[in-house]
């Protein structure tokens, strides 16, 4: 919100001093982007000019003009001032602000003398952008008649004397995106008397309406107004006082009803409309759009319109997107006399929707979606009206239209005690309830005890403060009125205890082991578009694809959570190939989402004190299961080629690989994980295994499917990993390890099995049978011949090391162990000693 502080000054006798009007409004919360002094950012003579003679010059690419300016004795000689100007907004006659040379304009634009087009140019005829007090640079400005005489100042008629302070303005202050509203937040700030603008009388329904008029649909619209103005002079200018505040605000002056109806908006917070009366057809209908409607909007574009879009029509068709912008076919022009003024209360959330969708954010759209005081509308008319007749020329009907179906305002009940038991400042109850009544609040002593720890107030809330639902923001305004800087900062005492959870140091270990395996962490957005699985190849009933949808998702190219890390992570490694990293391995730890295990609507919670077990234990239903997965992604060589030799790309191994060290860092013993041919979507049929855990598919590995990676656009034989951690055990107490000082005992066995026989089975039944003495076992080697081993065998080796914590082992010990792992190896998979 952008705004001259004279115009504050009307409401609130706000200091001059911009440091401390500043501090003012940052303590009550209000985030000040800019203080601007106008006056200082043009330096040297700025001056009315009359324009004596206009020259087209031509020849050139564009439109020259060669023109001569009366600028008084301001130029030291009372000759016309010589000036080259593209801008074609002016004519002979007009006056128009003049830059002299040695001037300089904002941003360090030096003014001088130079010959141009073939004639000389002494100064500059300037626009309203180039001397920064606007954004227009359709043409140069162009003052009102008798604004001044040539050569006078004219820093003063364009505003260049003002003072501009730009405030942001957060979803939860929209009362703010008006004067009344940082006046009156000003006033609150330095204890001053606020002159509220919205304090005249307001204009009241009459019996016979200003205009028939229906609302169809009042949850989309509980208060529509309106008022007609007729006998306007269309010719009229806005005022230069009011053309100037606009400019000020940032908003391009444009005619006379526009300008009132914008100036009431930005004064009040009450966004209007103007109507030519003479361009309606029948009475209005305040209603939901129909399948199928279109509407050509004031800016030209015509739109499609959605079923939830709240429309006004009349006997024509759709006139106005309610509360957006209005219809090219009723819109104001140049030989409009007659005005129907409209301000209404429309509802914020169909309006939001409504912007967003036809991507037309407005400044009416912009304050209905924040919230606007329903009380204003009667207040509106009013002060339009009379800005319009005053200026205008018009006569402002005696009859008023006023539909009002706004519902009353609950009161919020508020433990005294409350705001000091939540912030840990000892505010007394008078002073809680003087800042709430400072705010706008209504307090009365609600039944019960009037004091103790029971003792409650009940508070009515002001009509410009939708957002003062619950004791909690009631808690807030006592915080921010009386000062955040008066909140003590307290170091809270840990409590006793490791620090993390089980489950957050499992999930530490595991990226830590990720990431000194090589591996760079990456945070994917959790949601995802469900066409995705069908790129991945995933069979249509598969749980995969049961996903939650959003109601109101970021984006709609994806508009539910993910279920898998997956496709988030194949995603990440498109974007980094795309961009020349041609070796990639991420991996994710993060959240996935089920679908919610019940149908129906949560119960609502309380937020003034903590739900109950039960309220809670029922919202959990509504919950959808929230895992938590790690995934891990390879592309690329996962050793680099060089001087030392040839590179090494990432197969399916290093995915098994990858899942082990998940497994590991996890704290699972090795002894209760496996892994295990599968087939599962996207992985590579024949390159996949399941992980598993005491028998429980925790799960998958392996090189993904070739249609796969072309569907997503990663390099062929790009591998993955996708664990589950949640279905991991969590570790219990790690117990140190007994050291023996006594030497190992190593063995050596090569065994031949079927192909299709899994390492890891032959790894499995070697542990078992080698008894307590087997300190560890690693498969060294894997051999296929079919003329050493015969077709359909292979050969795996296996490095056997045997210790014992109390004694050097014998060779007859160490051989009794290895042949008791051969013996149960040979029982459970048909394993043969190579070469016996």
């Amino acid at each position: 919100m952008r705004l001259p502080v004279s115009w504050l000054r009307e409401y609130v006798d706000a200091p001059t001093d911009p440091a401390e009007l500043e501090r003012a409004l940052v303590r009550v919360g209000l985030e000040v982007e800019e203080i601007v002094d106008l006056g200082s950012a043009v330096t040297g003579s700025l001056v009315v000019g009359r324009v004596s003679a206009v020259e087209e010059l031509t020849g050139f690419k564009k439109p020259i003009r060669y023109c001569l300016v009366d600028v008084g004795r301001a130029n030291g000689t009372g000759a016309p001032q010589e000036i080259v100007c593209g801008a074609r907004n002016f004519g002979e006659g007009d006056l128009v602000v003049v830059i002299l040379p040695g001037g300089e304009l904002p941003g360090g634009f030096g003014i001088g003398e130079r010959r141009t087009y073939g004639r000389m140019s002494r100064g500059m005829i300037c626009s309203g952008r180039e001397l920064g007090i606007s954004d227009d640079h359709d043409g140069i400005m162009v003052l009102p008649p008798g604004a001044g005489e040539p050569g006078a100042d004219a820093r003063g008629l364009v505003g260049l004397d003002e003072v501009v302070v730009e405030v942001n303005v957060t979803p939860d202050r929209g009362y703010c995106f008006s004067v009344r509203g940082i006046a009156r937040e000003l006033a609150a700030s330095l204890g001053l008397p606020f002159r509220d603008p919205a304090a005249a009388a307001a204009l009241t329904g009459t019996p016979t309406p200003a205009y028939p008029a229906r609302v169809a649909d009042p949850s989309a619209c509980d208060r529509f107004a309106a008022v007609a103005v007729r006998g306007l002079d269309p010719a009229a200018p806005s005022p230069a006082w009011l053309a100037r505040r606009l400019t000020q605000a940032g908003m391009r002056p444009i005619c006379l009803p526009v300008d009132v109806t914008n100036y009431v908006m930005l004064e009040l917070g009450q966004p209007m409309h103007a109507f030519d009366l003479a361009a309606l057809r029948g009475g209005l209908v305040i209603r939901r759009a129909d399948p199928g409607e279109k509407l050509t909007t004031l800016d030209g574009a015509v739109r499609g319109l959605h079923p939830e879009d709240v429309v006004i029509a009349d006997d024509s068709g759709v006139v106005s997107l309610a509360a957006v912008m209005g219809g090219a076919s009723t819109e104001v022009s140049g030989t409009t006399t007659d005005l129907l003024l409209e301000a209404a209360h429309w509802d914020p959330v169909t309006v939001a929707r409504t912007a967003r969708r036809h991507k037309l954010p407005s400044e009416a759209s912009r304050r209905y979606e924040r919230g606007v005081d329903p009380t204003l509308p009667g207040v509106a008319l009013r002060r339009a009206g009379e800005l319009l007749a005053a200026h205008g020329g018009g006569a402002v009907g005696a009859d008023v239209l006023d539909i009002d179906t706004v519902p009353p305002r609950e009161p919020v009940l508020l433990p005294v005690d409350l705001p000091a038991r939540t912030t840990g400042v000892p505010y007394p109850a008078d002073r809680v309830r003087a800042l709430l009544t400072l705010v706008g609040c209504a307090v009365a002593p609600a039944a019960g005890p009037e004091s103790g720890p029971d003792a409650r107030w009940e508070v009515l809330p002001p009509a410009w403060r939708p957002d003062l639902r619950d004791p909690a923001d009631l808690v807030e305004e006592v915080a921010r009125l009386d000062g955040y800087d008066r909140i003590p900062s307290v170091l809270p005492i840990a409590p006793p205890g490791r620090g993390l959870t089980d489950a957050q140091r499992r999930r530490r270990d595991v990226a830590r082991a990720l990431a000194e395996g090589g591996a760079s962490e990456t945070l994917s957005f959790p949601f995802l578009d469900p066409g995705v699985w069908d790129a991945l190849g995933v069979p249509a009933d598969d749980p995969r694809r049961a996903m939650l949808r959003l109601a109101n998702p970021m984006s709609d190219v994806a508009p539910a959570l993910r279920t898998r890390l997956l496709p988030g992570l194949l995603a990440a490694v498109r974007r980094n190939v795309g961009r020349g990293h041609r070796d990639v391995a991420l991996y994710e730890l993060g959240l996935v989402f089920g679908p919610p295990p019940a149908a129906g609507v949560p119960p609502p919670l309380r937020v003034d004190d903590r739900p109950a077990a039960a309220d809670l234990a029922a919202a959990d239903r509504f919950l959808p299961a929230q895992p938590q997965h790690v995934a891990v992604v390879l592309a690329g060589d996962v050793a680099p080629a060089g001087w030392w030799g040839a590179g090494r790309p990432a197969s399916w191994a290093d995915a098994a690989a990858a899942a082990r060290t998940v497994l590991a860092a996890a704290g699972v013993p090795a002894a209760r994980t496996a892994l295990r041919q599968a087939e599962f979507a996207p992985w590579h049929p024949g390159r996949c295994a399941e992980v598993l855990v005491d028998g429980e598919v925790v799960g998958h590995a392996g090189e993904l499917h070739p249609a796969a990676c072309a569907a997503l656009e990663v390099p062929a034989r790009t591998c993955a990993a996708e664990l589950n951690l949640d279905r991991l055990p969590l570790p219990g107490v790690v117990l140190a390890p007994r050291l023996s000082g006594f030497p190992p005992a190593l063995i050596d066995v090569a065994l031949v099995v079927a192909e299709e026989t899994p390492a890891g089975a032959v790894h499995a039944a070697l542990t078992a049978g080698a008894g307590k003495l087997l300190e560890s076992i690693r498969l060294f080697d894997v051999y296929r011949g079919d003329a050493q081993l015969g077709a359909g065998r292979k050969s795996l080796a296996y490095k056997l090391t045997f210790r014992a914590a109390d004694r050097t082992l014998t060779a007859e010990e160490a051989v009794a162990a290895r042949d008791a792992a051969v013996a149960e190896a040979a029982a459970r998979t048909g394993a043969t000693l190579r070469g016996a």
